[in-house]
């Protein structure tokens, strides 16, 4: 089985982010950026999937600036066999261009790829939306939010937490599932697995990135929170509390 992972460089969420001077989009200088978290879920779960086969391949597929070679690298090291990069100027697309242009790169695969794997969202957008475009461009079936995954030949059994419970369904080869916490605990590049991602051949595609439907049109900062008031010490101090609450706060 042929397994391709699209993947996403983003900011570390640990980073303190600020937004660039134009006011509509992030300052990358200082920023530490990492391979998507929900990313990796979906990288381990292609690596569990050819391990227990005994046999397949597994890509990765990306879109992004030249930086997120360091990014490929990372999934590369984990245990992917190659990977291609769609290199784009800038870091942050709308979800229908991003789907569009890795759709258009996934048509031209050699082979095709049986499954498609990617994060639910990616921590800097959060669209949670390229999965499905992706899916929906392509013509194939696709389960969001995965936490259990099981193959049984062309057929995968999969498990998706719902409101009060868990949703089971089967899905039939090829198709798109999105990852969530919970699938997996993905594993560590080891120095081995390192040293053998930089021999890996990253492709570059020649493909049109799709225009964007949706353009940001400013960014700004939460409104900074007020300071807190104490109206009183002890029991004494409740009827006050109670009459903030409901009158000027009209929570109660």
């Amino acid at each position: 089985m042929h397994t391709l992972v699209l993947i996403k460089r983003v900011p570390d969420t640990a980073s303190k982010i600020t937004i660039a001077p134009d006011g509509k989009q992030i300052d990358p200088s200082g920023l530490q950026f990492v391979l998507n978290p929900y990313d990796e879920f979906a990288v381990e779960a292609a690596l569990q999937l050819k391990e227990a086969a005994g046999e397949g391949s597994v890509r990765i597929m990306t879109l992004g600036p030249k930086e997120a070679t360091q990014t490929i690298r990372s999934a590369l090291a984990m245990g992917a066999d190659e990977a291609f990069h769609i290199v784009d100027d800038r870091s942050l697309r709308d979800a229908f261009s991003t789907a569009r242009t890795l759709a258009d790169a996934i048509a031209q695969l050699d082979p095709k790829p049986d499954l498609i794997l990617c994060g639910r969202q990616s921590v800097d957008a959060q669209a949670m939306a390229t999965g499905p475009m992706v899916a929906t461009l392509l013509g194939l079936p696709c389960v969001s939010d995965i936490v259990k995954l099981e193959r049984d030949g062309d057929t995968l059994r999969v498990e998706r937490e719902i409101e009060g419970g868990v949703e089971v369904l089967e899905v039939g080869l090829p198709a798109v599932l999105t990852t969530n916490k919970g699938l997996n605990e993905p594993r560590y590049a080891s120095l081995k697995g390192i040293m053998k991602a930089k021999k890996k051949k990253i492709h570059n595609p020649e493909v049109a990135i799709a225009p964007e439907k949706t353009t940001i049109v400013e960014m700004r900062y939460p409104p900074a929170r007020e300071g807190g008031r104490i109206v009183g010490e002890g029991p004494d101090a409740v009827p006050e509390l109670v009459r903030l609450l409901r009158e000027e706060c009209k929570v109660l």
